[in-house]
Parts: C-alpha cells; sequence; structure tokens
C-alpha cells in the first residue's frame, strides 16, 4: 500500500515548526512566546477553514469519518504544551485567549466578505458560500469547546508539570489526550444535537484526533531536548 501524501505534509510541517520554535527560544528567547503564539494563531485558523471538509480516516482494519481538521488539532495541542513547557501556566492562558480572538475576527472577516455583492465574472460565488457561510451553532460549539479544553489543557499540563517535572512525556500525552477527547465531546454534542447521530461523529473524533495526538508525542521530546542542549 503507498505511504498516504498526507502524512508527508504532517511530517515535514511538524518537524519544521518545531525545530524552528525551539532554534527560536533557545537564540532568541524574547522572541520565542510571539513565534509560538504566531504558529498557535496559523493553526487555529488552519483548523476552522479545513473543519468544512470531512474525510476518511482508514486506519487499515477500520475507516472514520472526521473533518480534516483532525491533523491540526494535534498541532494547537503541541503549541500550548511548548509555550507551558517555558513560559508557564499565565502566559499560556494570555495565549488562549490571543488565539480565541483571532478565530472571532477570522469569522468576522469570513462574514464581512459575504456580505460584499460578488463580481458578475466570478465563477465561484455558489461554492464560495456553500463553504464560507458558516452556521451560527457550529461557530459558537466551536468557540466554547476551544475555550474549555485548551484552558484545561493548560491546567492539566502545568500540574503535571509541577508534580512530575521529570515525565516529559506524560505530561504531554495527558494533557493531549485529555483535551482531544474533551473537544470532541463538547464540539460535536453542543454542534449536532438533535441534528445527526452523536456517537459515530464523537467516537470518530476521538479516535482521528488521539491518533494524530499519539504520534506528534516525539516532536514534543525533541523540543525539549533541544532546548536542554541535548539534540534527540
Amino acid at each position: 500500500m503507498d505511504f498516504p501524501v498526507v502524512w508527508l505534509y504532517w511530517i515535514t510541517s511538524l518537524t519544521l515548526v518545531t525545530y524552528a520554535s525551539a532554534h527560536i527560544i533557545k537564540r532568541y528567547r524574547e522572541y520565542g512566546y510571539a513565534a509560538l503564539v504566531g504558529f498557535y494563531v496559523v493553526y487555529l485558523a488552519a483548523s476552522q477553514i479545513i473543519a468544512t471538509r470531512t474525510v476518511a480516516f482508514d486506519l487499515g482494519i477500520a475507516v472514520f469519518f472526521a473533518p480534516a481538521s483532525v491533523f491540526i488539532y494535534p498541532f494547537l495541542s503541541q503549541a500550548i504544551d511548548m509555550i507551558n513547557e517555558v513560559y508557564g501556566e499565565e502566559k499560556t492562558r494570555i495565549a488562549i485567549g490571543i488565539a480565541f480572538l483571532s478565530q472571532v475576527l477570522l469569522v468576522a472577516f469570513i462574514l464581512m466578505t459575504n456580505s460584499l455583492a460578488p463580481a458578475p465574472f466570478f465563477a465561484y460565488e455558489k461554492t464560495w458560500q456553500e463553504i464560507f457561510s458558516l452556521g451560527i451553532r457550529i461557530v459558537v460549539a466551536s468557540w466554547i469547546a476551544f475555550l474549555i479544553t485548551q484552558t484545561l489543557d493548560a491546567r492539566v499540563f502545568a500540574l503535571l508539570k509541577a508534580r512530575y517535572p521529570d515525565r516529559i512525556l506524560l505530561r504531554s500525552l495527558s494533557s493531549d489526550i485529555f483535551g482531544l477527547t474533551l473537544d470532541s465531546v463538547i464540539f460535536v454534542t453542543l454542534a449536532f444535537a438533535g441534528v445527526a447521530p452523536l456517537l459515530p461523529l464523537i467516537v470518530g473524533q476521538i479516535v482521528a484526533k488521539n491518533i494524530v495526538g499519539f504520534l506528534d508525542t516525539p516532536w514534543f521530546w525533541w523540543y525539549k531536548r533541544y532546548l536542554e542542549g541535548e539534540r534527540a
């Protein structure tokens, strides 16, 4: 079976951003926080846009259906962990607030654009409107899930770091699994209750997000070791 090209994009992107983040923090610490928040905001914006496409997540033994953004959510969790690891929980909360504001602005800009009359020669207006006409319920569900899960993710990570300072993988995996699972339950329930069968959607998102979230763990370990001066 051919190696799915999506993983090449995913591995390359995660490797580049992990190295860039660690390098900036180590060489130019005063700019590290801004860099990580910048990456975090980009991840969030990308996840909101590509979430409009539902994809088949083939595990070989089973196929789950989930938004394409399942490949981006672990990037969000890793970015929060990276910020928390170096700058602490308080600055992590600030990063979450900045990212949330960026999400609100993204939706506002899309609505602003949709309020304009299209040029008569623009041939893709119907497609544009179908993709970017966001339902208010979906948007609100996404916002609530984001604020709750990212805040709790940061808290769990900080508690585990304080209690087990040497357990790098423990705090990364535990906070990611907790956050990604809770996000799936909250978002799907709020967005689709009474509209679609909840259990298949929740299970599909939980499985897909946590598999991808588990796979990004070595990169966080590398990030931590790089900052400590040990090339993994």
